[in-house]
């Protein structure tokens, strides 16, 4: 598929207002995604756990307007007005408005809110984004009369088209958005290990996963709640000209490569082994980026002291992994989720910022809302 694909037919039918409610979850990547070309391309593939309670529910309401030549919303986060959103969901609309020509027909009013806190490490960018994707498609779903399609379409909206095309879009808005439409196991970026990936949506993992990585758990240290000091935007932008930036874009592709194998066999430690490099190969970058940062903090380094060492002692196969943040996503398999949880609560969260901490799983995608 090209990005041309996803232009859609002439809409048939007239909707003067409604509203839509969709919930999607955020998703922790296992092969990270760091460096994006123009129109948020991945300089390398990733894939990805889609979580389960980490998630945003977000209700797009629309009602036809008069003023065809601007953009018109406005933004809620759990009740309150947030026009520091604007700018992001402006540029987002100004990137998708070719692929959904309808927006500037209508004003929205988009009311969101999270199950966890925003800004905290977990990608709330990730579950918004593509939660507000998936609304747009609902209200185009709307404006075509299936009965009447003249394009790719074919004779429906159907779900696989709708689920790519929200993908795609949710792209355009935040690159890892992508990989939260769908579960459990996410790959966006073309590689050729992975039949069928590609740079413009994610896709479901298509081999075959052992039972070892099934209700896999997800554990979220809160260590640090605040704002990141620096954006994602800007972290990405500074693997242009970054002197390992081509090595680790390949090692990318070795390490989707190698997790083939791993998933299928069910091989916790070389599952592990994997999982941890690439967190910490992901830090390494800002570190070596320049300007330099440092996302950790001291709390993440002893947290992870803490693991290597419990994993030492007991040989339970619990593993660590961090987005582009200070916060620690402790994974383990279920079948030992109940020694490592009572690890985690007497020795882990005494580390969490207030204690604060969350206990996900592996889930399997977004969800309409029907009231």
């Amino acid at each position: 598929m090209t990005a041309r694909d996803f232009i859609p037919p002439v809409y048939t039918t007239n909707v003067e207002k409604g509203s839509v409610t969709w919930e999607s979850p955020s998703n922790i990547a296992l092969v990270k995604y760091w460096g994006k070309k123009q129109d948020q391309i991945p300089e390398n593939p990733s894939i990805s756990f889609t979580l389960n309670h980490c998630k945003t529910m977000t209700t797009l309401e629309f009602s036809k307007k008069g003023d065809l030549e601007h953009f018109e919303f406005e933004v809620y986060l759990d009740g309150e007005k947030k026009d520091d959103f604007k700018p992001k969901i402006q540029t987002f609309l100004e990137r998708v408005e070719v692929y959904l020509p309808f927006l500037k027909q209508y004003r929205f009013i988009i009311k969101t809110e999270n199950t966890f806190p925003h800004s905290s490490g977990i990608a709330s960018s990730a579950s918004g984004m593509s939660a507000l994707a998936l609304c747009l498609m609902s209200v185009e779903k709307q404006l075509i009369n299936s009965d009447v399609i003249i394009s790719a379409v074919e004779e429906e909206l159907d779900d696989e088209y709708f689920n790519q095309k929200a993908s795609f879009l949710a792209r355009l808005g935040s690159g890892s958005a992508c990989r939260s439409i769908e579960g459990d196991l996410i790959v966006w970026g073309k590689t050729k290990s992975i039949e069928g990936s590609t740079d413009l949506f994610g896709i479901k993992y298509p081999y075959k996963v052992h039972e070892n990585f099934k209700e896999y758990q997800d554990t979220i240290l809160l260590v640090d709640k605040g704002e990141k000091q620096v954006s994602s935007t800007v972290g990405h932008n500074l693997m242009h000209n970054h002197p390992y930036a081509q090595i680790r874009f390949e090692q990318a592709h070795q390490n989707l490569e190698s997790l083939k194998g791993i998933l299928e066999s069910g091989d916790l430690d070389a599952f592990n082994a994997i999982v941890e490099s690439e967190a910490l190969t992901l830090h390494a970058m800002m570190m070596t980026s320049m300007p330099y940062f440092i996302l950790m903090k001291p709390n993440t380094l002893e947290i992870i002291n803490k693991i290597w060492e419990f994993r030492q002692k007991t040989g339970l196969h619990i593993s660590f992994t961090l987005d582009a943040g200070a916060n620690v996503h402790v994974l383990y398999p279920n079948k030992e989720s109940q020694e490592i949880l009572q690890f985690i609560q007497s020795e882990l969260v005494a580390y969490c910022q207030n204690g604060h901490y969350i206990c996900d799983q592996i889930g399997f995608g977004a969800n309409q809302i029907q009231f």
